[in-house]
């Protein structure tokens, strides 16, 4: 990895996204009106909520039909059952919970409250409370993207969809990436010497979830209506991957 300065910019004037519109053109247009001609290894920051407005992953807990399963959890921990049917849909496995709060293994392997579904910055309608759930597959959404962009300005561009955990060990939330396209997600620097010559044994770099915490600094988690970001400066020459690289297996999984 090497790097110089690092230039983050917000894409500004990113209207609020509905179904099925062309994130492509859309980021193509900030991009634009912001100046910038991407080159290759620029890297593009996309919040995951505009992908999963635009890809149509958003529910009315009206429309939800509640089991016996969700409804006894929902009583232990206080929470909607509607939301918890939708919780328990999307995961593959509940970790743990207590009033307030419901943590599960969501069907892409991530560990996280509410398998990520969530209603900030969701528009509500009178018909009733809606949700976000995740894209469905957001390596591939970022590989589309990808694919997209690269073929509109013949370069060769990464893409990082970020979203906000909360961590086991510390307050705050911190963003990482759910999908990537065209980065190293996960450097591996084993081998390599450090200051004094000595060599790392155990070291492994989350690069995309470092870039999607680099990009958060600049979106915010409010109002500040910025969900693409573009980053000029980092440079890498290892192979690169998809946020599955990030997931840590069970079987080395001490805290499950």
């Amino acid at each position: 990895m090497r790097s110089g300065p690092v230039q983050i910019s917000p894409l500004l004037g990113i209207p609020l996204i509905e179904e099925r519109d062309c994130l492509t053109s859309i980021i193509i247009s900030a991009l634009g009106r912001a100046g910038i001609q991407p080159e290759p290894q620029d890297i593009l920051v996309i919040a995951q909520k505009i992908v999963s407005k635009s890809e149509g992953r958003s529910t009315l807990l009206r429309d939800v039909s509640v089991s016996p399963n969700a409804q006894s959890l929902a009583e232990k921990t206080s929470k909607d059952p509607r939301l918890v049917e939708l919780i328990l849909s999307e995961s593959s496995a509940v970790l743990r919970f207590k009033p307030g709060v419901l943590v599960t293994i969501h069907k892409l392997g991530y560990i996280m409250a509410n398998a990520g579904i969530d209603q900030s910055n969701v528009e509500q309608t009178a018909e009733g409370d809606r949700v976000l759930l995740l894209p469905i597959d957001p390596d591939n959404s970022c590989a589309k993207l990808k694919q997209a962009l690269d073929a509109h300005y013949n370069t060769d561009l990464g893409i990082v969809i970020n979203d906000s955990f909360g961590r086991p060990w510390r307050k705050g939330v911190v963003s990482v990436a759910l999908g990537s396209a065209g980065l190293p997600a996960l450097r591996n620097l084993i081998g390599k010497p450090d200051l004094y010559g000595r060599s790392m044994r155990v070291t492994e770099s989350a690069f995309a979830d470092q870039v999607a915490t680099a990009a958060a600094m600049v979106m915010g988690e409010t109002n500040e209506a910025i969900p693409v970001v573009h980053i000029r400066g980092l440079q890498w020459n290892e192979p690169t991957g998809s946020s599955r690289d990030l997931i840590r297996d069970k079987s080395e999984d001490m805290f499950q």
